[in-house]
């Protein structure tokens, strides 16, 4: 039984859990920022990003990861290039960094 195991088993057991978790996130992240880029509006790139963190936050995630993946979210925006992105693309991606950058002030002045 899990009582049994030595404290390194349990140990790579919870950092097993906690890397299929982060890939999950990255996953996650990855599949939202390709909507975000082929969205057809500001308002949709609003409602993906809102049911993103909706999301996030029904599945009861700690607010450091939700945080983290805010975080990550933005440096992956930010790393975009406009040369190599359509127009709709980039009002998309610019759209989207103004709003996770909202997110992480608001979460930012929860915290303090």
């Amino acid at each position: 039984t899990y009582s049994n195991m030595s404290i390194e088993v349990k140990y790579y057991l919870s950092l097993k859990k906690y890397r299929h978790m982060s890939l999950s996130l990255d996953s996650y992240r990855a599949k939202l920022i390709n909507k975000i880029m082929f969205a057809t509006s500001q308002e949709e790139v609003k409602r993906f990003t809102d049911t993103a963190m909706k999301s996030l936050k029904q599945h009861n995630l700690n607010g450091h990861i939700i945080a983290r993946f805010v975080e990550k979210t933005v440096a992956e925006l930010e790393s975009f290039s406009p040369m190599r992105k359509e127009a709709q693309q980039w009002s998309n991606i610019q759209m989207a960094k103004i709003l996770f950058n909202s997110l992480q002030i608001q979460m930012e002045s929860q915290v303090k």
